[in-house]
């Protein structure tokens, strides 16, 4: 990995390996652990900003400002009832990659094409009746739609990322980044964009509660029925997955729950499948016998296994936790652990009226909570950009790329315990990522290679391109290099049912050509008018306003006056005026190390 960063902000950076430590090492704060509201005279714009902070994207030096001068209880009510604010955003703007043939789509390539062989058809392509490679069109079929719902879930997460950075409601588009995690389910294995788009719907509709709600919503979705395997939980067969994680991931936690519980609840839920994009209960596959979940038997449904499960205490307690160490800190401590859930209960599973408390409460402001939270990539890049004035998220460098780079990919969460989070950000390489993502940002690459349109095995597609408008056959085209060369490929053009590196050069020219581009623009940023507009004179000026715009937390006088004298060093002068025609490198250098800061790496 190459390391481009200047050494005040390498050293800078190595000290945050130690930065958590010592923020949960601070002395105990009587306000720890104590969910009473704080009082309109501990109101401050240090509060103001963390609470903005923890709720969105990047708060502006003004939205702070204007937080500080209401009361905390308004501020709060603003963000927590979202829905009162209006949040016009645009659709997602599908590229008409999908066709209904597709549909249903085969769970393998050997799968698409023995039925082909078997019916004549498959994914809506007739097998040819005579001559060689009579499934080709089957096989590129398959493998185009793998490319092409890859490519358009990519164009989602984007869609997504400029909702955050654009959003009036900033703590709706952070509550389902949240239950993002919470109900994880990838493209990797639904292979179906639609279907992660409208799971991301989903959880934007349901995320501020009831929690109920968005429990049976999202046992609903045909992108969780896909993920965990619903179409082969059928009577007298049932399949375990999406019981044992409602259980262990989405309600209970470990510990509260017997294996029996898990094959009970799995009866319950047989029948529950999925048509296209629609939810569907076949009834035929459904066990209506009685089941014993949790100690209470009865012909129960999917439905009221939820309710059976919410009515257990450790529920609450365990969806309130995780709300939690999002939201405030991941050291909970066992006593705040069953308050939480209490509180949870006592609102009815109501998600906002809980936020409500935990915002408000002098806990939230604690010094334990305060500076506690490590940004996650997708928050790091996005607070980065809105804090930058973006109005759309550039396309260099490549947000999904970036984002993936460091540890989390929007709709590609790495298993259904989605990402483990807070510490696990900020191992030694990824904090080389973060650092080259900022440079990248500042001075974006001048050889960058849009992911979308260049496939991954880009040698082998374009060999095999070049090779047969050389005129070769397609078996001497699609011949794999370094490999020894056996009679059968020696051989030429062979009778075969299809040949599969064709089948992927065709399916990567065929979703390029339908799957609309990623714009790939860099990020437009004019520094010097920046500082200009905020009335800054000299290079203190301007180094001040930038770590009030951009940080968190506070930074001592020692690093001040270092990223000062950088900034000095580089303009020749300290007189912003004499430097104005020259300046803005300079100043994109000194927000490079600013932002590479322990302090810009937690909130």
């Amino acid at each position: 990995m190459v390391w481009r960063l200047p050494s005040l902000a390498a050293a800078a950076l190595a000290a945050l390996l130690g930065v958590c430590t010592a923020l949960q090492a601070a002395t105990p704060d009587p306000w720890q652990d104590d969910l009473r509201p704080i009082a309109r005279s501990d109101w401050t714009r240090e509060r103001a900003a963390h609470l903005l902070e923890r709720t969105g994207f990047g708060p502006l030096p003004i939205e702070i400002d204007r937080a500080a001068r209401d009361t905390p209880q308004r501020v709060v009510q603003r963000l927590v009832f979202y829905r009162q604010t209006p949040d016009p955003q645009p659709a997602f703007v599908h590229s008409g990659a999908f066709d209904e043939g597709l549909d249903p789509f085969d769970p393998s390539r050997p799968a698409a094409t023995d039925k082909a062989r078997a019916t004549g058809q498959a994914l809506g392509v007739r097998v040819k009746p005579e001559g060689n490679r009579r499934m080709q069109q089957v096989a590129d079929r398959y493998l185009y739609w793998l490319r092409a719902s890859r490519l358009e879930t990519q164009r989602v997460g984007y869609w997504w990322a400029h909702r955050m950075l654009t959003t009036q409601r900033p703590l709706q588009e952070k509550l389902t980044l949240f239950w993002h995690g919470h109900f994880a389910t990838s493209e990797e294995k639904v292979r179906d964009y639609r279907k992660m788009l409208i799971q991301n719907e989903t959880l934007r509709r349901h995320a501020d509660g009831p929690f109920r709600d968005l429990l049976l919503a999202v046992a609903r979705d045909p992108a969780m029925l896909a993920y965990l395997d619903a179409g082969v939980n059928v009577k007298g067969a049932p399949n375990e997955n999406f019981a044992r994680e409602i259980m262990e991931l989405f309600t209970l936690g470990v510990g509260h729950y017997s294996e029996l519980d898990i094959r009970e609840a799995a009866r319950a839920f047989t029948g529950w499948n999925y048509r296209g994009t629609r939810f569907v209960l076949d009834r035929s596959r459904h066990d209506t016998d009685a089941k014993t979940v949790l100690g209470r038997t009865g012909p129960w449904t999917g439905e009221q296994v939820i309710d059976i499960l919410l009515d257990q205490p450790a529920a609450a307690e365990f969806v309130a936790t995780r709300l939690y160490r999002f939201f405030v800190r991941d050291e909970v401590s066992p006593g705040l652990q069953r308050q939480l859930g209490d509180l949870l209960r006592s609102q009815g599973y109501r998600i906002a009226p809980f936020l409500q408390t935990l915002f408000l409460s002098r806990d939230f402001y604690s010094s334990a909570s305060v500076g506690a939270h490590i940004k996650s990539p997708v928050e790091l890049v996005v607070s980065t950009y809105r804090r930058l004035g973006l109005q759309r998220v550039p396309g260099i460098p490549d947000f999904n790329d970036t984002t993936e780079a460091m540890g989390q990919k929007l709709l590609f969460p790495p298993n259904v315990a989605g990402w483990a989070g807070g510490r696990s950000w900020i191992t030694p390489g990824l904090l080389l990522v973060r650092g080259n993502f900022v440079y990248d940002t500042v001075f974006p690459p001048i050889d960058f290679v849009a992911n979308d349109r260049v496939p991954a095995q880009l040698y082998q597609i374009i060999s095999v391109a070049d090779r047969l408008a050389l005129g070769q056959d397609v078996t001497s085209a699609t011949r794999p290099e370094g490999k020894e060369v056996t009679s059968m490929s020696n051989q030429g053009d062979r009778d075969e049912d299809f040949n599969t590196r064709l089948a992927s050069y065709h399916a990567w020219r065929k979703a390029i050509e339908k799957v609309q581009p990623i714009p790939r623009d860099p990020a437009r940023l004019d520094l010097s008018a920046l500082v200009r507009q905020a009335g800054c004179r000299t290079a203190q000026d301007a180094v001040d306003h930038l770590l009030l715009r951009f940080m968190s937390l506070p930074v001592d006088a020692d690093t001040r006056s270092r990223i000062t004298a950088l900034l000095q060093a580089e303009l020749g002068t300290t007189d912003l005026a004499r430097a104005d025609t020259y300046m803005e490198d300079a100043l994109r250098q000194v927000l490079h190390v600013i932002l590479s800061l322990p302090g810009y790496q937690a909130s």
